[in-house]
């Protein structure tokens, strides 16, 4: 008969105290401690990167004012002054002084300019006071056309036809050094500074005369 016994102490089912010390060791182990520490510093990262994204545009809008400022106030030449000849009126165009890097092309702006005499000019802005299309000036009949809704406007820049209630809007401008410069910080329109053409009345009866148009700025 055998002397061994299964005792309760030998049958006890409580945890192993070995692989309770091994599991808070590994638990403790730098490798694991590392891995989390990295993974923290990741995400961490990865947050501040995001919020970074989000900061540039809201930081640029606050900005984009002062910067707004200096372009409105910009005179830009489109030449010299004797390059246009009296009577006559001639295409340019000039870089807008408020861009971006990616706008290509579309940041050269369109004008006529019309010489009226040894130190008189009128610089056109070319989009038609109805809805902003680009008119085209026909030499042969001396109006300007627009192809949109047959807006139709004499050489002066004042309204013939069409459903445009008023004449073309106008740059200012002045000579410096014999350059032609106009004011070209903003578009003309009734929102800002720049003036329009007076407006001839209908079978000129009761037009109005020269500082009398209400159109003007």
């Amino acid at each position: 008969m055998s002397d061994v016994s299964d005792s309760p102490e030998k049958q006890s089912t409580g945890p192993d105290i070995h692989t309770a010390s091994v599991e808070a060791s590994d638990r403790q182990s730098p490798a694991v401690v590392s891995r989390r520490w990295m993974l923290l510093t990741a995400g961490a990262a990865l947050n501040g990167l995001v919020g970074l994204a989000m900061a540039v545009p809201i930081v640029r809008y606050l900005l984009a004012p002062a910067k707004k400022d200096d372009a409105y106030k910009s005179w830009i030449s489109l030449g010299a002054a004797d390059g246009f000849p009296v009577g006559e009126t001639r295409l340019v165009s000039f870089k807008n002084p408020w861009t971006q890097p990616w706008d290509g092309e579309t940041d050269n702006v369109a004008a006529y300019v019309r010489r009226e005499g040894a130190s008189q000019f009128t610089v056109f802005a070319i989009n038609c006071a109805h809805l902003g299309c680009p008119v085209r000036w026909f030499p042969q009949s001396q109006l300007f056309m627009c192809p949109c809704h047959g807006g139709v406007y004499y050489a002066d820049g004042s309204r013939a036809s069409g459903p445009p209630e008023r004449g073309l809007f106008t740059y200012d401008y002045k000579i410096v050094g014999g350059q032609l410069q106009i004011h070209a910080g903003q578009m003309p329109s009734l929102a800002n500074t720049a003036k329009l053409v007076k407006i001839a009345t209908p079978g000129g009866a009761g037009s109005a005369k020269d500082g009398d148009c209400p159109c003007r700025g």
